[in-house]
């Protein structure tokens, strides 16, 4: 018999790992997207309704995954979803 060693990529291990580090992964989550989402509302996404709804839905929903334990998986693509959209919408009114 011969054993194979199983090679995982960085995003594979982060993935398997998050669910060990979940209260750990929780608080940085919900610091990092309640602050971007803060940053984006208070620099110009207040004065329009749609920015302030593209703003507010996806980190509702990133929040609501974190309170209802969900799999980190979908906390993670909702993080992201979160951060894309405040990080353009910073980018877009530092420019403005």
């Amino acid at each position: 018999m011969e054993a194979k060693a199983q090679h995982q990529n960085n995003i594979e291990r982060l993935l398997s790992d998050s669910e060990f580090n979940r209260f750990g992964l929780i608080a940085v989550i919900l610091t990092v997207v309640g602050c971007m989402g803060g940053i984006a509302v208070g620099l110009g996404a207040i004065g329009n309704t749609i920015a302030l709804t593209a703003v507010i839905i996806p980190t509702m929903a990133t929040l609501s995954l974190l309170v209802a334990v969900a799999p980190m998986r979908y906390i993670f693509t909702a993080a992201a979803v979160s951060l894309f959209i405040d990080i353009a919408l910073i980018v877009y009114y530092l420019l403005a």
